[in-house]
């Protein structure tokens, strides 16, 4: 009894995984450099592994203690909060690549008179018309965010596991197919990554957001695998809203890069 848990907080246990990812993302980092410096890319593979079993270790502990009862309602709030403050770091990340955009966009510096030459987007650069798949991949995600609500809320509001599952399939194929598509519009570019500033920052800016899908589409599926083992139930489902939250936030970003770098900066 002297040992009985009479508070609502979770008090941690002595744990390597907050080392043991510092370490993977060190190697992964200084192996990117290496690689940069044309030295092979075996370092920053090898970080990248270290990082991502740290990653699933980590979060199989924090779901083995939502099932022992230590995520409380006072835990959980800070879980949501944490959450939030991670959205909010993207949304910083991300309002970089913007002003980058819109700072060159409307103050393009030309090699000769800035007032006189320059010109926004850059001689040359044929862009992409933002009505054809551009358009596509919009609708595509805005779909797939609509399948996520459709499945937190058959979860959340009327503990209908069969349609949370059938929401999250059809958010997960859609996040694969507007994956494919951008990967199929990267590859009829008329411009180039490097040479000029457009294409720095356009595949700078759709390049990550394209990486967001990615992880956001991994997130949704092992939130799929685990309604299937039964962990989600309508009061308790913090990943599931966590990856919801993710995906939503996605969608924003992408309809902003869809209205300010494909309809506006082209």
């Amino acid at each position: 009894m002297a040992h009985a848990k009479n508070h609502d907080y979770h008090i941690l246990n002595p744990s390597l995984w907050p080392l043991l990812g510092a370490i993977g993302a060190f190697v992964m980092l200084f192996g990117a450099v290496v690689w940069f410096h044309e030295n092979g890319p075996w370092m920053f593979l090898i970080g990248l592994v270290g990082v991502l079993y740290v990653m699933y270790g980590w979060w199989a502990e924090v779901v083995d203690e939502s099932h022992v009862g230590d995520h409380t309602p006072v835990v959980r709030i800070g879980l949501r909060y944490g959450f939030i403050m991670f959205i909010m770091s993207e949304i910083m990340f991300f309002a970089a690549w913007f002003w980058s955009f819109f700072k060159h966009a409307m103050y393009p510096m030309g090699p000769q008179s800035p007032a006189v030459d320059s010109i926004w987007p850059p001689a040359g650069i044929e862009t992409f018309d933002p009505w054809h798949l551009p358009l596509i991949n919009t609708l595509i995600l805005l779909c797939s965010g609509a399948a996520a609500t459709w499945a937190h809320h058959a979860l959340a509001h009327e503990n209908n596991r069969q349609d949370t599952k059938n929401g999250l399939i059809i958010a997960v194929v859609l996040g694969l197919i507007f994956t494919a598509f951008q990967a199929y519009e990267y590859s009829h570019a008329a411009f180039g990554f490097s040479g000029n500033i457009y294409g720095a920052n356009f595949f700078m800016a759709t390049g990550f957001h394209g990486f967001h899908v990615v992880i956001g589409t991994i997130f949704l599926f092992i939130c799929l695998l685990r309604l299937q083992r039964g962990h989600f139930t309508p009061e308790r489902h913090i990943g599931f809203e966590a990856a919801a939250w993710y995906w939503h936030f996605v969608d924003v970003v992408w309809l902003f890069l869809f209205a300010a770098v494909y309809v506006w900066g082209g």
